[in-house]
């Protein structure tokens, strides 16, 4: 009998993830809402709402205006003049998104009290036309909507009176104003304009943590009064209609009494119905900029205007000057605030809207708990690869269903959280599910290091088709190392203590070629060979092999120098370092084969290791390893014709730490490019240096062949 934990473990682990997914969905929060915002911005910018013709226009006090008529206030005469010029045009309503709260300071009372006027001088300023008065006859004639701000907390300002309410509200259901965004402090038009205009809308927005403006309020709440927004109310006004009908959501839904309490539904006003929040607002679905949607104020005042295209229009007077700072955020950018009702007016009149239903969350979490369970269950019992495609067929379908009902149906659901469950799901049950079988894996992979270089083992975890036997062609790097006189050495000290020596120096040897990335090709006594570019591929195995070649040599010196110091007499290590192409893989039989590689560059660094012997030097590489890191410091050796070959190898020297016992490296270059002109003068330059550096050997090694008869820089090696 399985014991219990084994047997349910598997089916407890996925309810971990969702169930935090689901608490935190359950709960909200401000990250949770940033999130579904952030995901519903995108949906609009990926399909923003196509731009309809409807009679909606923004007349636009833009900076264009401002610099024709004046700076901001302008007299009220000049606004109602505008108001005049757009009703005689046949406006169906004039909504101002402009507030009139002050008396206008350039009128001829404000005048006269400023420069403190007397006597007949006072008289006949006051006998002109007052500016109130002449705005406030305006909008009397015509068909306005006048705009207030609603304020809560702290800041909200005291007026002492309520915005004049000229709309009556029918309910359908049970009233639900204590669903209503309620605000305590309201700062309305002046009792002057407010008797005279048709209609009374609210300004202000409700935007959200991000500051983006992604609802306009249809309905507000001032303590206990319902007050309409400056959208609804223009909609109002241009209809004619005296009411508005705010029905709830329950009665949309058939409920009654105590069950009719899930906040508004839809609001009617004249021949419109409008879905809104439970709060009374109105999802935006933006359009983006359309320039044919503002015209500048100046045009109507200049009277460029024609009638027919105001005719029949609601008509929002606002600003889009950058100096009087009425703009808003949205998915597109900043925007004047004004264009926020508007875009709101083009949704009712197109009729397209925006919906998140009551019903969106509760079908979110059961989406999250069923492909939560389903793909944990999976990602425990299948193999990985089966759980990863199902998870994101899943995830695709969650993504593209979210999509599809925004497309289709106006509908904003929250793929998100959804998502981020079933992904946190799947890679927890994962990592559980892969736990016993990544501890056997490491156990292999540790116990395999120890015999083959560690890049080869992770190469062959995560490519176990590369154990068949065969090879391919591809460039490498290859570095040999020798250890000089350890035979001796064995011979004049007791054995153990001499082995452990080279097990030392030998793991050091190999550390460094592991931290380069290098591939322990073999070791042969006190040999080692290291590869690049093999298993794994190395674009720059070349500078690479340098830069090991270069370590180990410094690590060999030191190494040497420190037990020579306490009279061991451990050799020199000599380092040879080719690259060129080999063929690279498993060689052998079924049974047991050999990672290897096999071809003439091998040979050749083997050779280059040799030719320190003749040549009296620690570390020779080939211009081929040298082409790769040109500004490595190296001195040409020679063009050496190895053992074995016919054609020649350029060869060089890098410049070690121990340059200061050597000539310096412009002299010797020098020296060296004589070698191909004047052998006299050749011969010379060396000689010099050879004696201020006596313990420089490539200085002797040339100083002899010219002495003896050769000429140029070929040298043909007769050994190994």
């Amino acid at each position: 009998m399985r014991k219990p934990g084994k047997s349910l473990w598997p089916l407890l682990l996925p309810l971990l993830p969702l169930l935090l997914v689901a608490l935190f969905q359950i709960t909200g929060g401000e990250w949770q809402a940033a999130l579904r915002n952030n995901l519903f911005d995108q949906y609009q910018r990926w399909h923003p709402r196509s731009y309809v013709e409807v009679p909606v226009r923004i007349i636009d006090i833009d900076d264009a205006s401002l610099e024709r008529l004046g700076q901001w206030p302008w007299p009220r005469q000049r606004l109602a003049e505008l108001v005049d010029r757009l009703q005689a045009a046949g406006a169906a309503a004039i909504g101002f998104d402009v507030m009139f709260a002050e008396p206008d300071r350039t009128s001829p009372r404000a005048a006269a009290e400023l420069w403190r006027l007397d006597g007949a001088l006072r008289q006949q300023v006051l006998a002109l036309p007052d500016h109130d008065r002449m705005l406030a006859d305006s909008l009397r004639r015509a068909d306005v909507v006048l705009g207030f701000s609603l304020e809560r907390g702290r800041q909200a300002k005291a007026t002492g009176r309520e915005p004049a309410a000229k709309v009556a509200f029918v309910n359908l259901g049970e009233p639900q104003t204590a669903w209503l965004h309620t605000f305590t402090g309201a700062v309305p038009a002046l009792p002057l304009f407010e008797a005279a205009a048709k209609g009374n809308g609210a300004l202000s927005f409700l935007p959200d943590g991000d500051g983006v403006v992604r609802r306009v309020p249809l309905v507000l709440r001032l303590k206990d009064s319902i007050l309409p927004g400056l959208a609804s109310e223009t909609l109002r006004v241009a209809q004619g209609a005296p009411t508005m009908t705010l029905r709830s959501a329950g009665h949309l839904n058939g409920f009654t009494g105590a069950a009719d309490n899930g906040g508004l539904g839809e609001i009617r006003i004249g021949d419109f119905r409008i879905p809104t929040t439970a709060q009374g607002e109105l999802w935006l679905h933006y359009s983006g900029h359309q320039p044919t949607r503002s015209i500048p104020a100046w045009r109507i005042l200049a009277g460029e205007v024609p009638a027919a295209t105001l005719a029949g229009q609601i008509l929002l007077v606002g600003t889009s000057a950058q100096g009087l700072m009425d703009l808003r955020f949205s998915p597109f950018g900043v925007i004047p605030g004004v264009e926020a009702h508007a875009q709101a007016l083009e949704q009712i009149l197109s009729e397209h809207f925006l919906e998140r239903p009551a019903w969106a969350r509760g079908a979110e979490l059961l989406v999250l708990v069923g492909a939560g369970l389903a793909i944990g269950l999976l990602a425990v019992r299948a193999r990985a690869l089966s759980a990863a495609v199902a998870c994101a067929a899943l995830l695709a379908a969650i993504a593209g269903g979210a999509w599809y009902a925004f497309l289709a149906h106006g509908l904003l659901l929250d793929a998100a959280l959804p998502g981020i469950g079933v992904l946190l799901t799947f890679i927890i049950c994962s990592l559980a599910h892969h736990l016993v079988s990544e501890r056997e894996q490491r156990w292999i992979r540790d116990a395999f290091a120890r015999y083959v270089s560690p890049n080869r083992v992770a190469h062959l975890v995560e490519h176990p088709e590369d154990m068949d036997l065969g090879g391919r062609r591809q460039e490498c790097s290859f570095i040999f190392t020798d250890l000089a006189g350890f035979t001796g050495l064995l011979e004049g000290m007791d054995p153990g203590r001499a082995v452990a020596l080279l097990n030392d120096y030998l793991d050091e040897m190999i550390a460094i070629a592991f931290a380069h990335e290098g591939t322990l090709d073999r070791i042969i006594g006190d040999a080692v060979v290291i590869m690049f570019s093999a298993p794994v591929i190395q674009p720059d195995h070349r500078v690479r092999a340098l830069a090991c070649g270069l370590a180990m040599d410094a690590f060999a010196c030191r190494y040497a120098s420190d037990l020579q110091e306490k009279g061991i007499p451990f050799g020199m290590t000599r380092i040879g370092i080719h690259a060129g192409e080999v063929i690279v893989g498993n060689f052998g039989g079924k049974n047991i084969f050999d990672y290897r590689a096999l071809g003439d560059p091998i040979n050749t660094a083997s050779r280059l290791e040799s030719a320190n012997k003749h040549l009296g030097t620690r570390l020779c590489i080939s211009g081929e390893i040298l082409s790769a890191a040109p500004a490595t410091p190296a001195r040409p050796v020679g063009r050496l014709v190895l053992k074995g070959k016919t054609l020649p190898l350029e060869v060089f020297e890098p410049v070690t730490d121990d340059v200061v016992k050597r000539a310096p490296l412009a002299e010797y270059r020098l020296a060296y490019e004589a070698l191909c002109g004047d052998e006299a003068a050749a011969l010379a330059r060396f000689e010099k240096l050879a004696g201020d550096y006596p313990e420089d050997p490539l200085l002797r090694l040339h100083c002899q062949r010219l002495r003896g008869g050769e000429s140029g820089d070929l040298i043909v090696m007769a050994e190994k």
